[in-house]
């Protein structure tokens, strides 16, 4: 991983964005918080398993639908299964030493909100 502070390319409203091997973050403070850099870690992993390329058109369109079914771009970015797995392990620093293959395909699932 190659963390990268990248103020001006950061889409507004975002902290950081991942795109295997580097991570890049708003701000230098980001770079300490293991939170946050776990997020993106799990990111990373996500892409290696599906190749990178692949990864990105997945996600570019399972935001499309999720967009056209939710009529709102944060609550369809907060539903993709991708970032429901990166929220809901975020916070357990061991996540990625005990994750299965795919496990996004657990959080697929149409959730409300």
């Amino acid at each position: 991983m190659i963390l990268i502070v990248a103020k001006y390319l950061i889409p507004k409203g975002y902290s950081g964005l991942a795109a295997f091997p580097f991570v890049l973050v708003k701000k230098a403070g980001y770079k300490e918080n293991r939170i946050f850099i776990n997020h993106e870690k799990i990111h990373l992993r996500q892409q290696l398993e599906l190749l990178i390329i692949p990864f990105f058109i997945w996600y570019s369109l399972e935001f499309l639908i999720r967009w056209c079914y939710y009529q709102d771009k944060n609550v369809a970015y907060r539903n993709l299964s991708f970032e429901r797995e990166a929220y809901a392990n975020e916070s357990n620093l061991e996540y990625l030493e005990t994750r299965k293959y795919f496990s996004f395909l657990n959080y697929l699932h149409t959730k409300r909100n």
